[in-house]
């Protein structure tokens, strides 16, 4: 029997926690939730108004509705064409990194150096990298002949941003590969040399299920923060040329900012988190089903 006394001054410590997490996220996200049911006619007079605004923003027929769905499949196929890049491109370098030695330090550092830096700053360097007067790839692009101009062309827009965000986030997935690939134990690929199996046989039957978990996450990360990306396409062709690149976080800026229409704002925001969220997971509930047949 157990008679040691119970204490709860555990809680003391969480408590500064618990308070930050109220004013940072709870208090916002229910000023957020007021907007989204009421209407004003200024000077901080409010009237409900009922679901109007997500009926408004679901029906595609209306300009709100309109925009949004172009935003959000915008969104979605920008998602869908970094994961598709990042994530092989990601095994394959920590594939190509080495397992032992100093060279594993330094490999390492310069993988991770792009994730170091802040998101306005990116997008800065690839504004002027982008430049055909006087950026590196533009000018060179363009004396090669080359259609290239991020600010007129959609082409070129999607071009930058998609490969803007390959540069800065392809080595956090080869860091989590590489971390994975360095759990395996070495007796998987004693039996692999002695099966005499190829270099594409260890991969597919050893390096890639030992992965699957590691993906996962890296999986559910790139798509989170893909989905909700900002400040590198505002920063780089600020939602254009047109509304190429206008993505569901850069017209939420606007509506809320530029317009001052906090009630459709409100509504998108809360529509636009449902979403993430339950994209997310969709992707976490099929990537786990599929790891628990492979281990049946």
């Amino acid at each position: 029997m157990n008679d040691k006394p119970i204490s709860n001054r555990a809680w003391l410590f969480v408590l500064p926690v618990l308070v930050f997490v109220l004013f940072s996220s709870l208090l916002p996200m229910m000023t957020v939730v007021n907007y989204s049911f009421q209407d004003t006619m200024g000077q901080n007079n409010f009237f409900w108004n009922g679901i109007a605004w997500f009926q408004n923003l679901l029906d595609p027929t209306t300009d709100i509705g309109s925009r949004f769905a172009d935003a959000l499949v915008r969104n979605l196929l920008f998602s869908m064409a970094v994961l598709a890049i990042e994530v092989p491109l990601g095994i394959a370098v920590a594939i190509c990194i080495p397992r032992h030695g100093w060279k594993v330090g330094a490999t390492l550092v310069m993988i991770a150096l792009p994730l170091l830096i802040p998101w306005n700053v990116v997008g800065t360097i690839w504004q002027i990298f982008a430049r055909a007067d006087i950026g590196l790839l533009g000018a060179a692009l363009t004396r090669m002949g080359i259609h290239y101009n991020d600010t007129q062309d959609p082409t070129s827009a999607w071009a930058t941003i998609v490969v803007m965000d390959v540069w800065h986030w392809t080595g956090m997935v080869a860091l989590l590969a590489y971390a994975g690939l360095k759990s395996i134990p070495d007796a998987f690929y004693q039996a692999a040399r002695i099966d005499g199996a190829g270099r594409w046989s260890v991969f597919r039957n050893i390096e890639l299920p030992k992965l699957q978990k590691v993906l996962v996450i890296a999986v559910l990360l790139r798509f989170m923060e893909s989905f909700m990306i900002y400040t590198e396409p505002a920063t780089v062709t600020g939602g254009g040329p047109g509304e190429a690149t206008s993505f569901l976080s850069l017209d939420l800026v606007k509506i809320a900012l530029g317009q001052v229409d906090l009630g459709n704002a409100a509504a998108m925001s809360l529509v636009y988190n449902l979403i993430t969220l339950s994209i997310c997971w969709v992707f976490f509930t099929v990537m786990t089903q599929l790891d628990r047949r492979k281990d049946v």
